[in-house]
């Protein structure tokens, strides 16, 4: 049989209802300004920290939160962001006929221990859920029910907020971070603009904005304006407009995280004390919290971050709103979850590889494994789940190992995962098995020579200490180190 004909590749790795009204959602940039905040914050002086520390407002939930919390299962940190259209104090020009303040945008920032990936994921404002039993500040309890999203922010605040996201998700949330309209604008201009891309030119003045076709740089009220606008841009839905501010706050973290910004102090610190004066955030999110988080975050770059939203539905009763597909969901919230790293393999006896490797006739491999550096990996996905092999593939790259091809076979085809290697290859094999335990290689005549194959099977594929498991990839989802002019997929 031809290694051609057993690793046969199948396609592997690859919104909604409109809605009208007025209403605007403040784009939630601080869920990546925050991871930004903590990783520039890792180089100030504690005396800095201090200083920028007495600048954040904060509010305290703990008695408001319900007692059957979802539990804490690893070191990931997962920080609710909640946009406020509060017309108080200086965001009164933007209009005084809008009472109390309401959250538009609701994101849950998910940041791996480590660095290693970090998550965006926004839920749509028309989702219609059920919100459950809520305590007021003062005490008084908003029963639960069945509303739209946004509306747990509106009757009992971030506390209501924070408790819906972690009863529709099962997700223990850490910390929450609120921004309002004046915070968002003194944030971008904090970074000297954002970089965008508009594909004509656009004059709209109910939102202040006015901008040429193409690439160019916008500020405070022209970023306000872009994020606001509804009509003009895209078709209209709320979920068109969540992509786009997703694709905002991908530009915020790949100007926030360059280098030549990191390396100067004044620009550092004069943009974290604007994020600083910006937000407000629960009481138990002190300086020691951040300054600890920083250190964990210091190996975050915009080319680990994504952007996704909740995959949603039509809502059956009502064309204008939404509601979650939970077939498509629950897997993406089950990965937050349980993101953590696996527990490390026990170390293969000298001058060995990885025990029950084995032969052509089932005869033990005893190889010597060498740098992943000098491993070449073809990975074929051989489950339904989609994208998985580009995912894993990732993971390797980041341990160092050369990943030439990803793939996919039949589904269900392997249901074990399997190592194999091509002739000459059993050194490099036994690398691969080293990061990946529970799957002793076995050589693979047909291969190609010095080829190493990683076949993933239903029960999965850990990459071993030093990378997290890879989190379910999203359709749609936007990446921050990504070129603001290509064209969207």
């Amino acid at each position: 049989m031809s290694s051609r004909s057993v690793f046969e590749n199948e396609p592997g790795d690859g919104d909604g209802p409109r809605r009208t009204g007025r209403a605007w959602r403040v784009l939630g940039v601080l869920s990546i300004v925050m991871s930004v905040v903590l990783v520039a914050g890792s180089i100030a002086a504690y005396a800095l920290w201090r200083r920028i520390d007495g600048q954040i407002g904060r509010e305290n939930v703990t008695g408001q939160l319900p007692a059957n919390r979802p539990p804490k299962l690893n070191n990931a940190m997962n920080i609710l962001l909640i946009g406020s259209d509060s017309r108080a104090g200086a965001n009164a020009r933007y209009g005084t006929e809008v009472a109390g303040e309401r959250s538009d945008t609701t994101i849950l920032l998910h940041l791996s221990p480590g660095g290693d990936q970090a998550i965006g994921l926004s839920f749509p404002r028309d989702s219609m859920v059920r919100i459950p039993d809520c305590k007021r500040k003062n005490g008084n309890v908003v029963p639960g029910r069945l509303d739209m999203i946004n509306s747990a922010f509106a009757q009992g605040g971030s506390a209501c907020t924070w408790a819906t996201i972690e009863s529709l998700t099962k997700i223990h949330i850490d910390h929450f971070v609120k921004v309002d309209f004046t915070g968002f604008k003194r944030v971008v201009d904090a970074l000297g603009g954002v970089e965008i891309c508009v594909p004509r030119r656009i004059d709209d003045p109910k939102a202040e904005l006015h901008l040429r076709r193409g690439r160019q740089i916008v500020h405070g009220d022209q970023a306000l304006g872009y994020v606001r606008t509804r009509y003009v841009l895209g078709d209209g839905s709320d979920l068109g407009r969540i992509r786009r501010q997703q694709q905002f706050m991908a530009s915020v973290v790949k100007k926030a995280t360059d280098k030549g910004m990191l390396k100067d102090p004044g620009r550092v610190y004069g943009f974290l004390s604007a994020v600083a004066k910006s937000i407000k955030v629960d009481d138990q999110f002190t300086m020691q919290v951040m300054r600890k988080l920083a250190t964990g975050l210091q190996g975050m770059s915009a080319g680990k971050v994504r952007f996704v939203t909740v995959p949603v539905e039509a809502y059956p009763a009502d064309k204008n709103r939404v509601q979650f597909n939970q077939a498509q969901a629950e897997p993406l919230f089950e990965a937050i979850r349980h993101d953590n790293a696996p527990p490390a393999p026990a170390p293969p006896p000298p001058g060995q590889g990885p025990k029950g490797a084995q032969g052509p006739q089932g005869r033990p491999v005893k190889a010597k494994p060498v740098p992943p550096a000098q491993v070449k990996v073809t990975v074929l996905n051989a489950t339904s789940e989609q994208g998985l092999a580009g995912r894993v593939g990732d993971q390797l790259k980041g341990r160092g190992f050369q990943v030439v091809k990803v793939g996919g076979k039949k589904a269900g085809a392997h249901p074990k995962t399997e190592i194999l290697f091509g002739p000459g290859a059993d050194r490099q094999a036994a690398a691969l098995a080293a990061a990946l335990p529970g799957h002793p290689p076995r050589a693979f005549p047909a291969g190609t020579p010095g080829m190493v194959y990683l076949v993933i099977g239903t029960d999965g594929a850990d990459v071993g200490p030093g990378a997290r498991r890879p989190l379910p990839k999203v359709a749609g989802e936007i990446r921050a180190d990504r070129d603001v002019c290509a064209p969207q997929r």
